[in-house]
Order: structure tokens, then sequence, then C-alpha cells
């Protein structure tokens, strides 16, 4: 039986392969490589930076580049908000790529029972 590209690689670093460009490699990684681990941190990939990336496009479209755009001191609070998003990203990236390198299935808490769910545990 033939191997898949995906399934040459080892476990713990096809899962740190699925943060790397967040989502995007996540989903690559869950469509193509069908070992529980790997799928289960493609599907936190997914979750996890999928939803960032909603919250920053939500919260830039709204508040910066559509509706309510102008200079009001609400607009630090969002751009507050924003950066702490921002940061807790960049960590939880870092975290999630060493945790699946290190073979561990870290979970996001409550994000991590939701991609459990889409992976089939």
């Amino acid at each position: 039986m033939a191997e898949s590209a995906t399934e040459a690689i080892a476990e713990n670093v096809a899962g740190l392969l699925c943060y790397v460009f967040g989502w995007i490699t996540g989903l690559i990684f869950f469509l193509m490589d069908k070992r529980p681990f790997v799928r289960f941190h493609a599907a936190q990939s997914m979750v996890v930076f999928g939803g960032l990336s909603i919250l920053y496009f939500i919260l830039g479209r709204m508040f910066f580049g559509g509706f309510w755009a102008g200079g009001f001191g609400f607009f630090s609070l969002v751009g507050f908000v924003m950066e702490a998003a921002e940061l807790l990203g960049l960590v939880l990236w870092v975290v999630l790529m060493v945790k699946a390198y290190q073979g561990v299935r870290y979970k996001v808490p409550v994000l991590g029972d939701i991609a459990e769910n889409i992976a089939g545990r």
C-alpha cells in the first residue's frame, strides 16, 4: 500500500507543520493526512487561527476600514483588543507548535474540544 506524502513525515513534525501558516496549513493537513494525532492538530489550527482571523477581520473592518472610522477615543480600546488578540495568537502559535513537536496532544481550552469533534477523536 502506497504511503501519501504527508504520512511519510513523522507525526510530531506533521503536527508542528499544521500550525506554521495558521489555519491554511491546518486545512491542508486536515484534508491530506488521516492520522488521528495530525488531524487533531490540523483541526485545532483551523479552529484557533481561523477564529482569530475572523476576529481580526471583523474588528478591523468595523472600526478601522469600514463603518465607524474616525478619531474617537473608543478606537484605542478596539486597538488594544486587537493587539491583545495578536499577542495571544503569537503565544498560542509558539506553544502549539512546541507541544505538537513534543508529541503532546495539547488542547486549547474550549477550542480544543471543538477541534476534537471536528477531527473525530
